[in-house]
Formats: structure tokens, sequence, C-alpha cells
């Protein structure tokens, strides 16, 4: 057996391997550029949401969530006094993640989810968690799915516009936002009576994506905004183009669904870091790292997921045996338990250097008396 230490040192997969000053210096320049449009960088989103304006407040809206792995909705109320009423929750599995489907399965199916609470209320808020241009009436346009849903004929199609025709509600009013865009708004309603210099939503779950506020001035991609006003930026990180992978990103990369996208998500996202993980300890079984019975095991694994790789580390049996099951000798067990942290302190320095960079962007923050605000889901 083979020193696992030397596997990680060989393989670059520590923490110590990313070079935090330059990953920040790298995400920032992609951030700029994204604002003025330039191909290959950070998409940078305008929003069209301004974080300065109130909440709507006695009326009861639609507020649905259409995230990596749930499709869930219900009807919400602000209350002046700033309680949240909630009712008629609903939780369904996305559209598309068991197979491919159609556009018109894909509106349909969610229509027949929303019906009973859609014929309730005049207003939508749709937290659509997917790449998507935001159009300035505040619907918006499909870029491309990822986190594994596959409905490619909705890339292209203006979302709330075709949920409503399938609701046969046209008349409805329809608002579209990023779940890190939502995240950075809840986090602005929980802050009453506190003073914040700025906020940031940030999403590690499924996915991952930060969102930030930007001067109109310096989104020159779009010249006609109010150069005197701000708005929310949906950054989609997850799709960092210039991550500091190494080759074993690279050919895990390979081997997704869809190679080349989303470099950056797949190397610390929930969605992904499991099949990482797992791939990861593939490689160092062919390279003589763990006991033969284990490598002939973790060989013919098909798949784990994250939250299997979480109760292994964990030791958190009640929620996840397939690893533990099949990793029996104690050095293996001991071996693989650092492969699998290694790769969580390495997540973990990326998304300290992305969000640096999205901090040093933003400007804010620079008195104790008014920090920035990060709101952060999982």
């Amino acid at each position: 057996m083979k020193s696992v230490d030397d596997f990680l040192v060989k393989h670059k997969l520590r923490a110590s391997d990313i070079d935090i000053e330059e990953l920040v210096k790298v995400f920032t320049e992609d951030m700029i550029a994204g604002l003025e449009g330039k191909e290959g960088a950070l998409r940078m989103i305008p929003t069209y949401i301004e974080a300065e304006n109130d909440f709507l407040k006695d009326t009861p809206v639609l507020a649905i969530d259409a995230g990596g792995t749930n499709f869930r909705a219900a009807l919400i109320t602000v209350k002046s006094s700033g309680e949240v009423l909630i009712s008629d929750t609903i939780n369904y599995r996305m559209p598309g993640l068991g197979g491919e489907i159609s556009a018109t399965e894909f509106f349909n199916t969610i229509a027949d989810y929303l019906k009973p609470l859609a014929n309730k209320v005049e207003r939508i808020g749709f937290c659509f968690s997917y790449p998507t241009e935001i159009l300035p009436d505040k619907d918006g346009r499909l870029i491309q799915f990822c986190k594994e849903v596959q409905a490619p004929e909705v890339e292209g199609m203006v979302i709330g516009k075709n949920l409503l025709k399938s609701l046969g509600s046209p008349e409805k009013r329809i608002v579209l936002l990023n779940d890190t865009v939502a995240t950075l708004l809840a986090g602005k309603s929980a802050s009453f009576g506190k003073s914040y210099d700025s906020y940031i939503g940030f999403i590690l779950g499924t996915g991952t994506n930060t969102c930030y506020i930007e001067n109109n001035s310096k989104i020159l991609k779009k010249p006609y905004l109010d150069q005197n006003k701000s708005q929310i930026i949906n950054i989609e990180s997850g799709d960092f183009g210039r991550p500091p992978r190494q080759e074993l990103d690279i050919l895990f990369d390979n081997a997704t669904l869809n190679p080349g996208s989303y470099k950056f998500e797949k190397m610390i996202s929930g969605g992904y870091f499991g099949g990482l993980s797992l791939f990861v300890l593939k490689t160092a079984a062919k390279e003589g790292i763990f006991t033969e019975a284990t490598s002939r095991a973790l060989m013919d694994l098909k798949d784990v997921s994250t939250g299997e790789v979480n109760a292994f580390v964990s030791g958190d049996y009640a929620n996840g045996r397939i690893l533990s099951d099949i990793i029996e000798h104690q050095a293996d067990i001991k071996a693989s338990k650092l492969i699998i942290e290694s790769l969580i302190d390495r997540a973990s320095k990326l998304v300290a250097g992305s969000m640096s960079a999205v901090i040093l962007k933003c400007g804010k923050g620079k008195s104790s008396d008014k920090p920035i605000l990060i709101t952060a889901e999982g």
C-alpha cells in the first residue's frame, strides 16, 4: 500500500495547493469582464431588482422554489408587522431529473403542481435556480439547465410567460429571480433594525452561486441603466471558468452530463461532491492506496451521494452506510477519510477565495459599525 499523503501531493488535492491570492485575482477579473459583456467571463446577470425596495405587505403571493432536486411552493403573506404567514405548502421532485423531457412536459408538470395554489392569488414569485437572463419586465429566459436536469427544449424559452400559459392564467403577474437573489433578500428582510453597508447572497447546496449589489455605472454591458442606481447582480459563480483545477478534476468533469460547464460547481457543490469523492477514491484504488479487497469494492461501486460521503467521514451511519460497508480495513478507513477530508478542505478554500473576491469587488463593509451581511443557504 502506498502513502495517501504522497497521493494527495501528486494530484495537488490539498487546500495548500490553492493559491488564494491568484484565485481572488482571476475571479475578480472575470467579474469585471462579465459586467462588460465579454465572452467566456462570469455571466454577471442583471436582475433589475433594487435591494433598496421595500417588500409587498398584506398581499398573498404564490412563492415557488425550483431548486436542484426539489420543486416547492407555498402561499406567503408578509404582514405590516413583519410577521410572515405560510400556508398550502407543496413539495415535489424537480421535473427532468429522471430522464429527458420535452418543454411541454416540463411546463405542464409544473402547472399541475401549482394550479390549486395559483387559483388563490394574482401575484407569483418564482425562485428559479438555473442560469437565466432576467428581462426588464422581471421575467426570464433560461440560458441552460445544470444540476443534471434534462429538459433541453426549455433552454432559450421565457419561463414565466410559458408557465402562465400552461396555468391558463396569462394575466397574472410573475417575477422571476434566482435562489441566490432570494437568499440575499431573505437576509435583508430578516435584518430589520440593523445597519448593513451591503448584502451578499450565497448558495452552497446541490449547486453553488453568489450574488451581490453593484452600481449600475459599473454594468457597462447595459449602458441604458440609470447610472445613479444599483441592482442585484447574479454572478453565476458556479460557472466560473478558470478555477484552479487539477488533472482529476478535469477527468471527473469529462464524465459528467455537461462536460466543460460549471467547472467550479463540480469542485465544491453537493450535486457533484459525492461523485468527485468516488472518482478520486477509485483513482487512489488504482494507484495502490488501499487493500485489494477495498480496491475491488470501490471499483465495483457505481455511485455515491454527497450525503453518504458525509455520513462516512462523520460516522453518521444512520444516514448512509454504502462506503462504511465496503471499506472495513482500518488503514483503508483512515486513508479514504483523509482523501475526502482533503477535498472538503480544498472546497472550503475555494469558497473563501471566491467570497473574498466578491466582498472586495463590492467595496463595502469597511467600517465595523456597518458590515456586509452575507446570507448563506445550503
